[in-house]
């Protein structure tokens, strides 16, 4: 059901019995029929943050982002957002319901060395610590905080093992960068805030990683890397947004979450299936210790993983959209 706020807007705009909204690929927007809410979001300009900014205002939420570059990012939604290059630039007085933090510059990239490990630090924990001392000055507090982090958490696991929320962390950069980016969210729930923590994997969408690494079999070049063993858990951008939608509305939806689909494959089967799809041949593979050599630590994002399952989603009910790896590329390829 289409919510009132909506409906107003709608009618206000002379339009009648208009379908409900929906995303980029024709997916139901998961925002649709929420109360009218007012959103801070941080990274909103980034692969997730876009799309969630998008869906929100397309339902008639209210939205302030967070940005480095505020007129591209205001320019980027069309003047609908309002954007801020600074949390100084918001009063004790500016209200709003939730937060969405996504900000944290890309990790795929350049090698880890000491200044971007600075960098993807403080892209994280910086903007982290500022939003909780905004929170704390703030005379009116979000009722919901969405924080997000990665699987990263976990740290390096042998295939055969399966992790929940329950599994004990990993050690290592990427899991330490995980898990202050969750400490450093973590006393907004001192000041009453419920939040939820979103341990995202692989997101595959039309942007952000899947282009990339498609790219390849595109060309014939695709390749399993390494053994081909390491585990890929991934989750489809809509149920990421879906996520956060669900998250604005159960209360009862508090901690941490393991933010893959119930489907995690090994890299040579990702390999194979998106050969297949595309109709290219898949003979190639590229050894590991040179693809190490190369990247450096940040090697582990491309020949180590984690086989990481929904266990709180699952035990919910979550209805995800694209389940299965299969059910994903054919959307997305």
């Amino acid at each position: 059901m289409i919510s009132s706020h909506y409906a107003l807007v709608q009618e206000q705009a002379g339009v009648h019995d208009a379908l409900p909204p929906t995303l980029d690929d024709g997916q139901p927007n998961p925002f649709a029929g929420q109360a009218h809410r007012r959103v801070l979001v941080t990274g909103g300009t980034g692969f997730i943050g876009k799309h969630a900014v998008r869906a929100m205002l397309d339902v008639g939420h209210a939205v302030t982002v967070l940005s480095r570059h505020p007129i591209q990012a205001a320019r980027l939604f069309g003047g609908r957002a309002r954007a801020v290059h600074s949390l100084d630039q918001l009063s004790a007085d500016d209200v709003f319901d939730c937060v969405v933090n996504l900000a944290g510059a890309p990790v795929v990239g350049r090698r880890w060395s000491r200044s971007r490990r600075a960098t993807l630090h403080q892209s994280r924990i910086g903007t982290t610590d500022a939003l909780i001392a905004w929170v704390q000055r703030t005379r009116h507090r979000p009722a919901m905080w969405v924080q997000a982090s990665a699987i990263g958490a976990y740290g390096v696991r042998e295939p055969d093992e399966v992790i929940d929320e329950t599994s004990a962390t990993g050690s290592g950069f990427m899991s330490q960068l995980c898990l202050n980016w969750e400490a450093s969210a973590r006393p907004a729930t001192e000041l009453g805030v419920r939040q939820v923590v979103l341990r995202l994997g692989l997101v595959f969408g039309r942007g952000g990683a899947l282009p990339m690494m498609v790219a390849p079999y595109r060309m014939g070049l695709g390749a399993r890397l390494g053994d081909g063993r390491q585990i890929m858990s991934w989750i489809h951008l809509d149920d990421v947004l879906g996520l956060i939608a669900q998250a604005f509305d159960r209360e009862s939806m508090r901690g941490i979450y393991n933010a893959v689909a119930p489907d995690p494959v090994p890299q040579a089967e990702f390999a194979e299936r998106v050969a297949k799809l595309l109709g290219r041949p898949l003979f190639l593979r590229v050894p590991a210790p040179p693809l190490r050599l190369l990247a450096g630590e940040m090697g582990q994002l491309f020949l180590d993983g984690q086989r990481v399952m929904p266990a709180k989603l699952l035990a919910n009910d979550y209805p995800f959209l694209f389940p299965t790896l299969q059910q994903a590329l054919e959307d997305l390829i």
